[in-house]
């Protein structure tokens, strides 16, 4: 009898299991063909473990016919490279004021080592990775960000005026997952720094993807910060410009959901803010019923 009890519960598992890959199956077929733009950086890359199950996801979507692009950044991995080469590291209202030691370490980082190793770590999971950044092909074309309201300076931070997606097409097309740095470049073939998020903003909205994709080290819009049963699954545009208004939304939160609501202004169908700290959050968000974190719709 127990050895038909454990047959019985060995089933069960491999059922379960089944059952998870059915309840993908329609959310495949409406990704098939279409384009992720996922931004990954700053605390959620922190860990090597988790990284590696969102370099999975990543990954899989590729093999399942989506095509991601991963966009990164790296202030934490900045800030340890300066700091080892003496360099002091200057912010202005959260910003950071890049000068021209500043950028010759940001370019080091992001489109050298993290960049890099991004790429290769989805390599060895199977997938073909193409690390690039701002300069390649002026995959990101900028002009220097003008002086602040308050007359500050930020040095070589830029503003991103056009996206060469011709040759992100192309690479998708070509069955690779473009691995993108946030490193711009100007008509003179100036570097500039500029902020992940906006860059895959921008991004998203040159290719009108499907979704965009902010994985950061929290797990959505609540409308109590310190409640997590008071997540909210959807915001529309205007209920979130609302929230704001309001002040249920502040702080930190303003610049991301802001992002997430010009993404969707600009043609982007769906906008997510995931915790990027649990295992696998895309496909939790995306392959499954009920999904995690806030998701961003017209409204």
């Amino acid at each position: 009898m127990a050895n038909d009890q454990t047959i019985v519960n060995s089933d069960l598992q491999f059922i379960n299991k089944a059952n998870i890959l059915i309840e993908a199956l329609p959310y495949i077929q409406r990704l098939w063909g279409k384009t992720i733009v996922i931004k990954y950086g700053g605390n959620a890359m922190k860990n090597d473990d988790l990284t590696r199950k969102i370099l999975e996801d990543v990954t899989l979507l590729k093999y399942v016919g989506i095509n991601p692009i991963l966009v990164h950044g790296g202030g934490p991995d900045i800030n340890a490279m300066l700091a080892r080469v003496g360099v002091e590291s200057h912010f202005h209202n959260g910003l950071r004021i890049t000068d021209d030691a500043t950028m010759e370490i940001v370019q080091m980082v992001l489109a050298g080592k993290l960049n890099k190793n991004i790429a290769a770590d989805i390599c060895s999971l199977g997938g073909k990775a193409i690390g690039l950044c701002g300069k390649d092909a002026n995959l990101l074309l900028v002009e220097k960000k003008p002086p602040l309201p308050d007359g500050v300076d930020l040095g070589h931070v830029g503003n991103i005026v056009s996206v060469n997606t011709k040759l992100l097409e192309a690479l998708c097309a070509d069955e690779y997952i473009p691995v993108i740095s946030s490193v711009g470049v100007d008509k003179n073939g100036q570097s500039y720094n500029i902020n992940a998020d906006t860059a895959a903003s921008a991004i998203a909205t040159a290719l009108k993807a499907e979704k965009l994709i902010y994985l950061t080290d929290i797990d959505g819009v609540r409308a109590k910060a310190d409640d997590p049963s008071t997540l909210f699954p959807v915001l529309t545009v205007a209920h979130a410009l609302e929230l704001i208004q309001d002040g249920t939304i502040s702080g930190g939160m303003i610049p991301k959901v802001t992002a997430c609501v010009d993404a969707i202004n600009k043609g982007v169908r769906r906008v997510h803010i995931l915790n990027g700290t649990i295992p696998h959050p895309i496909i939790l968000e995306i392959f499954t019923d009920r999904g995690i974190g806030t998701m961003f719709e017209v409204g």
